[in-house]
């Protein structure tokens, strides 16, 4: 089974290009770890005043998802993620969500 990592993030109006390119711009140092599969930085919707945004890791187990946060290429990504600007885009912290996948189907 999988495992899906995702934070939600409430990002204010106008904030968006930015947002989006410090995320471009970012060392993610996730194909170094086993177990990674996929990372999506996913658009949401507008609502309540500020535009909806989920990162979204796809792992091959739970267990490679928590190695990951325990390990020096998380530190590293993470160290500077509150002096690139990400603070006065945001509505208060992410919001972290896991999910074990019950049901998996593709073409």
């Amino acid at each position: 089974m999988s495992y899906i990592a995702m934070n939600r993030f409430r990002v204010v109006p106008g904030g968006e290009e930015q947002f989006e390119t410090i995320w471009r711009e970012r060392e993610s140092h996730l194909k170094k770890l086993p177990g990674f599969v996929e990372f999506r930085v996913l658009k949401g919707p507008e609502k309540d005043g500020y535009r909806l945004y989920s990162s979204h890791t796809l792992w091959k187990t739970e267990e490679d998802f928590q190695a990951w946060t325990r390990s020096e290429e998380f530190r590293a990504a993470h160290k500077n993620a509150g002096n690139r600007g990400t603070k006065d885009l945001l509505m208060g912290p992410p919001e972290f969500e896991g999910f074990q996948t019950v049901l998996h189907e593709t073409l």
